[in-house]
């Protein structure tokens, strides 16, 4: 019998952040905006990053490839792909089919480097996924909205309030800026980055916890009840495989 899923397709994730941003806004607000943006623009938004439209052309190949050879066999498990290097998420119900579902990501054609984020353990439930796409979209605003920040360059994937940052940051300063907006959202318990820094740039140190750093400022309407407040939430820089 096959066991039921309860992973969001991405437009979905989308539309849900969406309608979560909106309900404190009432008359609606300029992080509701964004998530409607995105929801609208995906193409447009996808086009501006830096690996190009045949780059992200590229990474939905393999974000299907993987897919397709997981056929949801190995758990609720998500794919994420930037650049070649893949995200995997979500859960498996034992060790044993998280290490295959890792082996067969891997050994995909194409893929660079393999992050294995997976959970052993039940599927999210309905409120944890609710708010797991308030807070993507939420991190997704404040990058938009901050002038320093390419925020085209990024992919965020959110599970269980930990925050997965993937992308090309310009510099490091640029990524350190990214971390510490994620770090400060609502409900969020952990900030792993997986970005690149490009230009030789050296691209860190071993995951460690980073000194804490002023809040960015709040949007307007206020913090979602899906949401409970947080602080200082960890941040964890990921070496290149």
């Amino acid at each position: 019998m096959t066991r039921p899923s309860f992973k969001f397709a991405p437009s979905l994730k989308l539309a849900i952040a969406s309608v979560l941003l909106l309900s404190p806004c009432l008359g609606g607000c300029a992080v509701a905006v964004v998530g409607g943006m995105a929801a609208a623009g995906g193409a447009g938004y996808e086009a501006a990053q830096e690996r190009g439209v045949n780059g992200t052309y590229d990474d939905m190949n393999l974000t299907a490839t993987i897919n397709n050879r997981l056929n949801n066999q190995y758990g609720n498990i998500t794919t994420t792909v930037y650049g070649d290097k893949v995200l995997l998420t979500g859960s498996s119900p034992t060790p044993q089919a998280k290490a295959q579902a890792e082996q067969i990501a891997r050994s995909t054609p194409g893929v660079r480097a393999l992050y294995d984020e997976i959970q052993v353990g039940p599927n999210e439930d309905a409120a944890g996924l609710a708010n797991d796409s308030w807070i993507d979209a939420r991190v997704r605003s404040d990058l938009v909205f901050d002038p320093d920040i390419r925020s085209g360059n990024y992919t965020i994937e959110t599970d269980r309030g930990s925050v997965y940052l993937m992308g090309s940051a310009r510099s490091r300063a640029e990524l350190d800026k990214v971390t510490q907006h994620a770090r400060y959202v609502p409900g969020v318990q952990r900030v792993v980055s997986y970005a690149e820094v490009r230009y030789g740039a050296p691209y860190g140190t071993p995951p460690a916890t980073a000194q804490a750093a002023p809040p960015p400022p709040m949007a307007s309407g206020g913090v979602s009840a899906y949401a409970p407040p947080s602080s200082n939430a960890s941040i964890q820089v990921q070496k290149l495989n």
